[in-house]
């Protein structure tokens, strides 16, 4: 067995395997639907029915393709964990106590060689360090994107005064003042702050809302996606000694990938210099 694949890569592949093929029949369907609506070939009512075939067509996609990518990344990449939290994390696969796990296709040779990869889940990572990474990283609120925030509310502001102005819907009017001050002065707080809301180490890690913890009293540290579409937002989470943390990063001068490396790099240095 040649596990000569890194986790990037493996993900990446499946990405090209799954994501983007299936968003591709999703898509594609309505689009098509769409077009024939426009040349009048089909009824208006026919698109939202091409959405829901695209929508099956896809998931059966990805119920044999999962099986394919399953089955290469996890004899390929050494550090198997990673890759299935990862995995899980990125949309690729279900976490194990999902019951859409069971929506996979696998014939029973599949099955046999998957039940063969589980003795590698035995075998703790083996940590790669990352020399790039500094002894400590300090996380700061993005400057650039609090302010530009804060000029949209601020001009949601001027649009309010125009609306009270005008007197045909003051209340409109004070409801878009209210919440465009409220919402740009707290940007403009965010923009020149310039104290570090998350510091992270070889020996730990603490928050704005928690002390330093080590790596040791640190459990179920994770980025987590919330929401939908536009509205999706990201939360760093974790537990510790006296609790457990959840902060909104979507404001801050990092993104969910770069602060996922930092922390599987701070812990690994940590474990190996202690043997944990």
């Amino acid at each position: 067995m040649f596990e000569t694949i890194s986790v990037d890569t493996a993900l990446a592949k499946g990405h090209k395997m799954l994501t983007y093929p299936t968003l591709i029949i999703i898509f594609g369907t309505v689009g098509v639907a769409v077009y024939f609506s426009i040349k009048e070939i089909l009824p208006f009512w026919m698109i939202p029915v091409a959405f829901g075939v695209g929508s099956v067509f896809s998931w059966i996609y990805w119920s044999f393709m999962v099986t394919k990518w399953r089955l290469w990344a996890f004899e390929n990449v050494r550090n198997v964990h990673e890759l299935k939290q990862r995995a899980i994390a990125e949309k690729l696969i279900w976490a194990d106590d999902s019951p859409f796990v069971k929506t996979e296709i696998r014939f029973k040779a599949d099955k046999e060689k998957w039940a063969l990869l589980q003795d590698k889940f035995r075998i703790p990572d083996k940590f790669e360090d990352d020399p790039t990474v500094p002894y400590e990283t300090a996380i700061y609120y993005g400057k650039v994107q609090n302010f530009f925030e804060m000029l949209i509310w601020v001009v949601m502001v001027g649009m309010g005064v125009f609306v009270l102005i005008g007197e045909s819907y003051p209340i409109i009017g004070i409801l878009m003042i209210g919440i465009g001050g409220y919402v740009a002065i707290k940007e403009f707080k965010q923009a020149t702050n310039n104290e570090p809301q998350i510091i992270l180490n070889d020996m730990g890690m603490q928050t704005i809302s928690a002390g330093f913890y080590k790596w040791s009293e640190i459990r179920n540290e994770e980025v987590k996606m919330r929401g939908s579409g536009k509205s999706v937002r990201f939360y760093f989470i974790y537990d510790h000694p006296l609790g457990s943390e959840d902060i909104s990063i979507d404001d801050f001068k990092i993104n969910k990938k770069e602060l996922e490396k930092l922390m599987r790099v701070y812990r690994g240095r940590f474990n190996n210099k202690n043997r944990v």
